[in-house]
């Protein structure tokens, strides 16, 4: 029986699956081929809802103890892990190592910004790239959407991107003659860079200069990492580009940064993909800049400065009216790049259980990577020590220099699902680090835990 319910739980992983630096960030970078796309998502809650959360036995603290307990001395640790593991369904915990110490998340800190969004915003709304008219003078105004894409779209994209060119044709059906082009980037503010950022962040590619008007994410082109110096003339220009191949006479190099005048009329509009979807993709890829974009929306939505000031603040707002317990969190930014973000394994668990047991954050498990298979996770849990794991983790990963992170869930053997969260901020290198939480993961995986 035991065996299986095993396999079922196996099958009802990778079913999700399919729904859903140096600098050293793990982001996107090692992508030289940069499109911004969401794999179709193939979502199966009633097979979901069906796995028991718990089998005929149950994992105990000290089990679980003595099940990590030389895995959690791995040197690759560098003397500093701590993590929590919890039973989702009961609540009890398994082990807490710690767990209530904040600490530096890196890209984990997604899992927070998701969360809010998902409960902040429709899963159905939409970030909106907007061209006005002011007598013979367009603005091409950006609303946060970095997917916006110059490239051409494959036909099979899901779902699909916004197109620069596409904007471009709804604008030549109202205008033939243009006598300026400047972009609006007035729908955010506050500085380029949030506190506990480094310089080498935008320069090695790991994130663009935050403003809401950008196109494809501010890659130079599809087989470099270097981004935009300035992103929204990039876009301006490449808005400009498409305008001429639509037959609208319009600057060819056009520079002009300007809100648009309050009497300026909407010609033309384009949408991203919905909120869910970029929430999905944010969560895979471990998308810095879709992060961002995202906590700015939510930001709006919640009535505070679209500014990392304000983003921080209202995913710490979505957070409170979740239930969840904020003690010790402290935000930068919405992508976990800041080295001054500090969050807990408690709060990261219970935001993992509340997506386990809330269909309305289902769409956080459907985003984060499956271990062997999808996303930041499609190299890890191979080795003989991890493989246990493979399939059967979910989890959200986090690196930065020195800083490894992994928090996520896990079908057990008996079945049960389980969540954790794990960090240390004194690994020695990135590979060891990142081999030595799998291995816990996988541990979790593999064994029933009871004693």
């Amino acid at each position: 029986m035991s065996n299986r319910w095993r396999w079922g739980a196996v099958v009802v992983v990778l079913v999700m699956a399919a729904a859903g630096g140096t600098g050293y960030v793990v982001t996107q970078r090692g992508r030289a081929n940069h499109v911004v796309v969401v794999t179709r998502p193939v979502i199966r809650p009633d097979v979901m809802n069906a796995l028991p959360l718990r089998g005929t036995a149950s994992a105990t603290p000290s089990g679980v103890a003595a099940a990590l307990a030389r895995a959690s001395a791995d040197p690759a640790f560098g003397g500093s892990l701590t993590g929590l593991v919890v039973d989702a369904e009961t609540g009890e915990v398994l082990l807490d190592r710690d767990g209530g110490t904040p600490m530096t998340p890196a890209s984990t800190a997604k899992l927070l910004t998701a969360a809010a969004a998902l409960t902040t915003l429709s899963p159905t709304a939409t970030l909106h790239t907007d061209v006005l008219r002011a007598g013979t003078t367009l603005y091409l105004r950006g609303g946060g959407d970095v997917t916006l894409t110059a490239r051409p779209v494959a036909a099979a994209a899901y779902p699909r991107p916004a197109s620069i060119a596409t904007l471009a044709a709804a604008t030549a059906h109202s205008t033939t003659t243009v006598t300026a082009l400047c972009a609006d980037v007035s729908a955010w503010s506050g500085p380029s860079a949030a506190p506990g950022w480094t310089p080498g962040y935008v320069t090695d590619g790991d994130v663009e200069v935050p403003t809401p008007l950008e196109v494809d994410e501010g890659y130079v082109s599809t087989h470099s990492h270097a981004r935009a110096a300035h992103p929204a003339r990039s876009a301006l220009a490449a808005f400009a580009a498409a305008l001429k191949a639509a037959g609208v006479r319009a600057p060819s190099r056009p520079g002009c940064v300007k809100s648009a005048p309050a009497g300026a009329t909407v010609v033309a509009s384009v949408q991203s993909p919905p909120v869910a979807a970029l929430v999905q993709h944010m969560l895979t890829t471990s998308d810095n800049d879709l992060a961002e974009a995202i906590g700015r929306t939510v930001a709006t939505a919640a009535g505070q400065p679209p500014s990392f000031a304000g983003e921080a603040a209202a995913i710490t707002a979505g957070l409170d009216r979740l239930g969840i317990p904020t003690d010790g969190l402290r935000l930068l930014d919405a992508s976990g790049l800041s080295r001054l973000d500090r969050v807990s394994g408690t709060t990261l668990v219970a935001v993992l259980r509340a997506a386990v047991r809330d269909p309305s954050l289902r769409g956080l498990l459907d985003g984060i990577p499956v271990a062997g298979a999808t996303g930041t996770l499609v190299k890890r849990f191979r080795t003989k020590a991890s493989r246990a794991g493979a399939g059967v983790v979910r989890a959200k990963t986090g690196t930065l220099a020195g800083v490894n992170s992994l928090a996520g869930t896990v079908v057990d053997a008996e079945p049960r699902v389980l969540v954790f969260a794990f960090f240390t901020d004194r690994a020695i290198s990135p590979s060891r680090a990142e081999a030595a939480l799998d291995r816990l993961a996988a541990i979790l995986a593999g064994c029933g835990c009871h004693l």
